[in-house]
């Protein structure tokens, strides 16, 4: 059983929470997220132009950037985490320029040696998978696909051919942490998709408190929260990781304890 088979329960929902790599101090937050209930972690690689996130995020990433953090540097927290945490599944996300710069093969070598479980490229289509999806399931590393409200029937397969791990379900069709989606358009859009796939769906985007969270939980398989997070490192900088792990146990709580449909 791997990791993410682990935590995808068909009876209770999953807590995936993101956090951007750099900013703060990013293993005591990873370990604040764990202590609290996180089923799944989202390490996000900080990039100049994260075309996908909000301000939290965009602003995560410009202090993560100005305190120095490389590739190099979220290679070795994800090394880290995964020595501390051996059964949480560890995800990274980002943008294409960093993974693949190097060359495919490099990247998925060092995030395999890292115990990364799964890969998010947010900015890399379908289209474009042998780019980076070859090289990662090569190493065992889920290359995990987004969806959206705009992911018609006819497009809804391209995006699943090749993904793994779950589907991230992207709930609003904007940036994160902006909107809040109706959760009569996640319930029809989650069902819709789970008529075309196996793999457990988590929504995403705009989730931040924890009676929408249950709401979501009733419904998908896993839900993810990122700019909740991210706001509280950026308010407590190095005194995050208490606050991280308060408001993840009740996100937590939250999801685990919803019945889903």
């Amino acid at each position: 059983m791997t990791r993410f088979q682990a935590a995808f329960s068909p009876t209770r929902s999953a807590l995936v929470c993101f956090i951007t790599a750099g900013d703060g101090d990013t293993s005591a937050n990873l370990d604040a997220l764990v202590a609290g209930g996180a089923d799944v972690i989202e390490l996000g690689m900080p990039f100049t132009d994260p075309m996908a996130d909000g301000p939290a995020i965009q602003a995560a990433n410009l202090r993560s950037l100005a305190a120095g953090t490389k590739t190099a540097d979220v290679l070795r927290y994800a090394t880290e985490f995964r020595a501390r945490h051996p059964h949480i599944p560890l995800v990274l996300m980002g943008y294409a320029n960093p993974m693949v710069r190097r060359g495919p093969e490099w990247f998925a070598d060092a995030a395999s040696a890292a115990g990364v479980d799964g890969v998010i490229c947010v900015d890399l289509a379908p289209e474009e998978d042998p780019d980076l999806g070859p090289a990662l399931r090569a190493k065992g590393i889920c290359p995990i696909r987004l969806a959206t409200p705009t992911t018609d029937a006819a497009r809804l397969p391209r995006v699943l051919d090749g993904s793994s791990g779950f589907l991230y379900y992207v709930s609003v069709a904007g940036i994160t942490g902006k909107q809040e989606a109706a959760l009569d358009s996640i319930d029809a859009n989650v069902t819709r998709i789970r008529q075309s796939t196996d793999l457990p769906i988590v929504v995403g985007f705009g989730v931040r408190r924890p009676d929408q969270a249950e709401a979501i939980a009733r419904v998908a398989d896993g839900v993810v929260v990122g700019s909740a997070f991210v706001d509280i490192v950026g308010e407590h900088g190095v005194n995050a990781p208490s606050f991280l792990q308060d408001l993840t146990a009740s996100l937590a709580k939250a999801v685990h304890n919803a019945r889903k449909g």
